[in-house]
């Protein structure tokens, strides 16, 4: 059940190719801007206060960061990007370290993409869902901070940016608006999350 979300514990973190865990079992990715509210959404969604941190310095992770939910699952955090203050040259070890492990990573089968809802599909956001769609993977887009705008503001958003990455990705993206702070659409991305990683029950069949 994606109710195993919340048994996800700090793995490990790899700032290199070498220091990644072993290929193997199912990874869902998260990618976000700086500010997005990824880790947020992380400790939303397993239901832990400080699962992943939330610094109010944007870009403090630097290391794609594993989070064991069982041997065989794990979510991973990746490096967030648009903070100005990180040196060229880091920026630059991150891009070739991801592109590769997107390239690579048998282990990975899905990406969600965080990114707030009052600034929505910024070029980062764009580059990671085409690595995704690249790959063959399915990818879901979290309009995170839904608290912040009124219904009808949620509504209009998510009808725009479903048009959009409709026009760019066909069916391979799917979005939904989200609250790490009101908890609203925890569940959908829940179970989102938990079929990419096989922890869902398989459907009953007919004897």
């Amino acid at each position: 059940m994606s109710q195993l979300l919340e048994r996800a514990r700090y793995a490990l973190s790899a700032h290199n190719a070498r220091q990644l865990p072993p290929d193997i079992g199912s990874e869902v990715a998260f990618a976000g801007r700086s500010n997005a509210g990824k880790s947020s959404a992380l400790n939303a969604l397993t239901r832990q206060n400080a699962l992943a941190r939330v610094s109010k310095t944007p870009g403090r992770t630097q290391q794609l960061v594993f989070f064991q939910v069982t041997p065989e699952a794990h979510l991973v955090d990746l490096p967030g990007y648009g903070y100005a203050k990180v040196p060229q040259d880091l920026q630059a070890h991150w891009q070739a370290f991801i592109d590769n492990y997107f390239r690579t990573r048998d282990a990975l089968k899905g990406l969600v993409v965080v990114m707030d809802i009052r600034h929505p599909l910024k070029d980062y956001d764009r580059q990671m869902l085409a690595y995704a769609v690249q790959r063959g993977l399915p990818a879901h887009a979290l309009l995170t901070k839904a608290d912040k705008l009124g219904r009808g503001q949620q509504m209009q958003t998510l009808a725009k940016v479903r048009k959009e990455l409709q026009s760019a990705f066909g069916d391979s993206v799917s979005v939904q608006c989200f609250s790490g702070e009101s908890k609203q659409g925890v569940d959908e991305a829940r179970a989102v999350i938990g079929q990419w990683l096989g922890l869902n029950p398989p459907a009953a069949t007919a004897p």
